[in-house]
Order: structure tokens, then sequence, then C-alpha cells
């Protein structure tokens, strides 16, 4: 392809080039009060108002220059592959789940409907009631309820950021940690593997290791990443993505940052994110409490883990500054925890000193501008249901590399 950006993140906080996202669509609309929590929603979305809320968000990127990719689209032109074919497929269709027969008859439909119909299933699920018919009786068929799922909808595809994450010019495609999410792995590998636009991209993590969540995942600096360990990644995970790092000679320091595994706190962006190439936007709770485990490679390939000693002292030292300066979320301690559960925290900086953030967390905001950060504000009644902020719901493909230890004007 023609003026294509090349794929390459070595930082949070470099001017941002090109983003994927996804754009909510019928998935959402599979959301019912009955299985909402099962599926990691907090509420049932207005599907239209949180498009008009996402598209909000992509004309904000495409009006500061950003690329803005679609997920669906990637989707629907990869599946175009007869191998990408052949993935969705297998990635449709659960054997164990559905029984032989019925397994077959799904398989032998979905064969032949073509790319854009077998990406909405591979998006928006398919229930008994829509499978087709097929012959003789099925026991299955009879004891599902004909409103449950026989291929389950991918509603969390909506937060980008988790499915896979870049880090230089490789792409880690995750191994998400909820039965609920499991299944978008699936669908990023076929993107990766078969669209034209990341022909040769090589991978710097296999989607079959240990639990790793991109929002787990920091870039704080070229070869310096911090990645959580909580809810949904595991020390096994961050530990395989450490020496996969190392391996491949794209990061040479992992902090392996312990958090609270509760809902508010899934991941570590949902605590801390950057804002400036010496700055981060931080949860006052965690900013004393968090901790953290430097990872290092050590001589003939055995691993060095050193610590636990505070996050902010630990990064410091990795990232060669002098220190990591914060801006705290909220205002007190009760606005704190408000803003930090309406993400507050994630952020998505388009720039140094340019972030993307809630206008609800309107104390949090007022901080970042007080220390002279610039807010570019969405509307999120609707986008913020599942638990997510602009940070959760992008993936950063290319961003511009900027000059080492630039720091931004002292705050507090």
């Amino acid at each position: 392809m023609e003026d294509t950006i090349n794929p390459g993140v070595d930082s949070e906080v470099g001017p941002l080039r090109s983003v994927l996202l996804h754009r909510p669509g019928n998935e959402l609309k599979r959301l019912t009060p009955r299985n909402n929590d099962q599926l990691l929603f907090d509420s049932i979305p207005w599907v239209d108002r949180a498009q008009q809320e996402h598209d909000a968000f992509a004309s904000v990127l495409k009006e500061r220059g950003v690329e803005v990719l679609l997920l669906s689209d990637l989707l629907r032109e990869a599946l175009a592959d007869p191998r990408a074919y052949a993935a969705g497929l297998h990635a449709a269709v659960d054997d164990r789940r559905l029984g032989t027969d019925l397994a077959d008859s799904l398989r032998s439909h979905l064969s032949g409907v073509g790319a854009a119909t077998m990406a909405e299933v591979l998006m928006s699920g398919m229930t008994f009631e829509e499978l087709p018919a097929s012959e003789g009786a099925s026991l299955v068929r009879k004891m599902n309820h004909p409103h449950d799922f026989a291929v389950d909808p991918l509603p969390n595809l909506l937060f980008t950021r988790d499915s896979s994450v870049w880090i230089a010019d490789r792409v880690a495609v995750s191994s998400l940690a909820m039965p609920a999410r499991r299944r978008e792995t699936a669908l990023l590998d076929i993107i990766y593997a078969y669209h034209p636009r990341f022909h040769g991209t090589v991978r710097a993590y296999g989607a079959h290791s240990a639990p790793v969540e991109g929002g787990d995942v920091l870039l704080l600096s070229p070869g310096v990443l911090a990645v959580g360990v909580g809810e949904r990644t595991t020390a096994a995970g961050a530990e395989s993505l450490a020496r996969s790092a190392f391996a491949d000679g794209i990061a040479h320091t992992v902090l392996a940052v312990p958090i609270a595994q509760t809902r508010a706190t899934m991941h570590l962006d949902t605590v801390c994110t950057m804002i400036g190439p010496d700055a981060v936007v931080m949860y006052p709770l965690a900013r004393d409490s968090l901790l953290a485990y430097t990872l290092r490679p050590g001589d003939n390939g055995v691993l060095r883990v050193d610590g636990p000693e505070p996050f902010l002292t630990a990064a410091a030292r990795a990232m060669d500054i002098d220190r990591l300066h914060v801006i705290d979320t909220g205002l007190d301690p009760v606005t704190a925890e408000r803003e930090q559960w309406d993400d507050g925290n994630n952020t998505l900086a388009l720039a140094p000193g340019v972030v993307v953030g809630y206008e609800r967390n309107v104390e949090t905001n007022a901080r970042l501008e007080d220390a002279g950060i610039e807010v570019l504000r969405l509307a999120s009644s609707e986008l913020g249901s599942g638990r997510g902020g602009p940070r959760c719901m992008s993936c950063p493909i290319a961003r511009s590399t900027i000059p080492a230890n630039q720091p931004m004007h002292d705050r507090q």
C-alpha cells in the first residue's frame, strides 16, 4: 500500500500517528440484564448513543492528524483471504459446546456466508434461535433457550488496548484472562496474520502464553516497560512478556507492578497513565503504595529480578530521569475515588502534554490543565458502562519517537 504508516511504538506519549479502534456495533445489543455481568459490563448501554460518543472520539483523533483504523473493517478485509476465513470458521464454531452434529451444521452454513457475515458472527455472536436448520433433532438445541448463545458475542472488542499491544515494531497479541474475552485473541490473530496492512509483522509475544492484557502494559520510555500484575495479567504472563521482549531486543527493563485484584483496578492503566515523557496522572491511593519488581536480562539467558521497591523510584531509575512527576486524580479522597472509577486515570496521550479524557472527571481534568496539559474532553455516558476510558478504547499502532530525556516543565 502507498502512504502506509509503518507500525512502531516506543513510548506512551510520542505523537500518535495511527491507532486501532472498534466502533460499538451489534455485539453491544446482545447485552441484557441476564448476561451483562458475565460479559463484563456494569449496565446496559444505549447503543446509538455509545456509537455517537465513539464517533466523536474518532473525530477528535482525526482532527489531530491521527490515522484511525477500525477493527471491523480490518477483520472483514482480512477474511477475504481463504486462510483467514478458515481461521475465522475455527474460532466461531466450538465442537465441545455444540456437539458434533450441530457444529458440523453451523460450520457448513458459515462456510458459504462470505467475509462480511462471517465478521459479524465473529463479533456479534449467534443465538441458538439464529442457527441454521439441521436434519434431525438436537438435544443441545432443545436444552438451550433460543436466546442463549451458540457463538458468544464480544462486546469488549470496544477496548482494543487489551487485545494487542505494539512494542517497538512488534505486536504482542494478548492472552486474555476472562472467559468473555478470550475469543478476541483469535480476531486479532487473523488481522495481524492476514491483513495486507500488516504483512510481515513480527510477533513480540504469543497469544497462547500465560495471561497478559494490553491495559496492564505501559511503555514508560524506549526499552522500559511497566506491566501490571493483578486481576487480568498474571506474574507468569509478565515474566513471559519480559523474556520475549529481552530476547527480541525491544526492552532492557520490565517493571512488574502488583495491583489490587478488583473490578475498579482491573488494569494498571486504571490507576496510572503517562501524560508526558516524565509525568503521569495517578490515583492518590496508589501513589505511595504501588510497588515494582525490576526484571532485567542476566548472563546466559538468566533472568534477574530485584525488589520490590516503590514504583515511582524504580520507574525513574529505569527511565534514567531524576523523578517521575505525578498529578493526582481528583481533589479529595472521595472525589479521587469517584473519578478513578470513572476512568479519570485512563487518559490517552496524543502527544507530550496533550491527552484525551472523559469530561465527567471535572477535578482531574482541572488538575491536568493547571499543570499545563491540554485536555480534549469526551462525553462518556454510555461508553463508560464497560469500565474503560480513552486509553482502553485505543491501540496505538504508530507513534513518533520523542527526543530522549525531553522533560516537561516541573509540576507537583
